[in-house]
């Protein structure tokens, strides 16, 4: 059975992150503090951890250092309220395997918790992606085409790792609309996906790959089909 650590000391919210991820081949674990986590997490039945970053007892990115350091294998979703590249940069960098800012779609939440959970189980590494001639290294945020390097903005690495991971499948406009604005602004023009995804096409010579399925959404094709 899988059992979700949820690190959160907003009791609300907690309660909600809880409600929000319920499931009857799920258990849920939820933690106030650092302390109290560490003692969950040193039974080893954990599967996945939420973590926010500001807690009373400390701060959770030193968490996600001490369980990437210990139990790599446990994907890690940070929430917090600070926006920052700097912040979500730093998140990244100690080993986090996604980051949502506060306030957030609980949808949004459950659909992030099912991606991890599906890649824990599979194996699959999504931290570089591959694929002749492109080269994208989402870690240390370094993207190539034949070699040659690439600069892409935050939004057009999300974008692209969020295509990347779904490769062969098609993602919503919804969807990707959620992922990349929703949880910052209360308004976003539609439109603005549109130019997101032909810049990245154009710094990419990916016009061929980015495919657009009409009146749905967007597909990265895999290769050889």
């Amino acid at each position: 059975m899988e059992q979700i650590l949820i690190v959160e000391d907003d009791i609300t919210l907690n309660s909600g992150l809880c409600q929000a991820l319920k499931d009857s081949d799920r258990q849920l674990v939820s933690c106030e503090c650092i302390s109290e986590a560490k003692e969950q997490l040193a039974l080893g039945m954990v599967t996945l951890a939420i973590l926010d970053i500001n807690l009373p007892d400390g701060n959770g990115l030193d968490l996600l250092k001490e369980i990437k350091k210990n139990t790599p294998d446990i994907p890690v979703i940070m929430l917090t309220a600070n926006d920052t590249d700097k912040d979500i940069v730093s998140g990244l960098e100690q080993g986090a395997d996604d980051y949502i800012t506060k306030p957030f779609s609980l949808a949004v939440l459950r659909a992030r918790v099912n991606t991890q959970l599906r890649k824990a189980h599979t194996g699959i590494n999504t931290e570089k992606f591959t694929e002749a001639p492109y080269d994208f290294d989402y870690k240390n945020m370094l993207f190539s085409c034949n070699n040659q390097p690439v600069e892409l903005s935050k939004t057009e690495q999300k974008l692209l790792r969020i295509l990347t991971d779904n490769a062969g499948m098609t993602v919503k406009r919804d969807t990707l609309i959620d992922r990349l604005w929703t949880v910052d602004a209360e308004y976003v023009d539609e439109n603005a996906l549109s130019v997101t995804i032909k810049r990245l096409r154009d710094k990419l010579s990916a016009q061929d790959k980015i495919k657009t399925i009409y009146g749905i959404g967007y597909s990265w094709v895999k290769q050889n089909g």
